[in-house]
């Protein structure tokens, strides 16, 4: 079994930002009431020193029509690599004004968008109510060692399960 730690405050938005930027990719989830739910990869932008969560979307995008009618949303980041996990649920803001989009603009988004003054970008920001995490607190190698070790000797002593807990932003 694992260690659960929960973290506070700076502690807690320093964990959300080093895994939630660490993975970069979520799975973003929308209009939680449906079933199934609605549910696509998202770039995270960034996370700020408050702890919110920032994207850039299209303005007519399933996303955005689903959050105008509901601002719940679920992100799921998974860092495989290194056995890091993380579930955000939280409210989504939008924003379409020129100087939000200015200042959480990057290169990337020109993949969808012309360019920062294209008349379908938005914002969203992330903020978070509910945020859980799991890490290996020894990482992948020396994680697979102990489960290997374990499963030879019957020994479940290993301290295998890692570190689990809330983020309290």
């Amino acid at each position: 079994m694992g260690t659960t730690e929960n973290l506070n405050n700076q502690e807690a938005i320093k964990k959300l930002k080093d895994l939630a930027e660490s993975a970069r990719i979520c799975m973003f989830c929308t209009d939680l009431e449906g079933h199934p739910i609605s549910a696509r990869p998202m770039g995270l932008q960034e996370v700020d020193d408050d702890g919110n969560l920032w994207f850039i979307s299209g303005s007519t995008s399933n996303k955005n029509v689903e959050i105008e009618n509901d601002d719940s949303v679920q992100l799921f980041f998974s860092n495989t690599g290194s056995s890091e996990y993380l579930s955000v649920y939280g409210q989504a803001y939008i924003y379409t004004d020129s100087n939000t989009i200015e200042e959480k603009w990057s290169p990337v988004a020109n993949a969808w968008f012309e360019d920062k003054n294209d008349p379908d970008i938005t914002v969203i920001r992330v903020t978070p109510q509910e945020t859980k995490y799991w890490d290996t607190k020894d990482g992948k190698m020396v994680t697979l060692l102990k489960i290997a070790t374990a499963t030879l000797t019957g020994n479940t002593k290993q301290g295998v399960g890692g570190i689990e807990g809330k983020l309290n932003i």
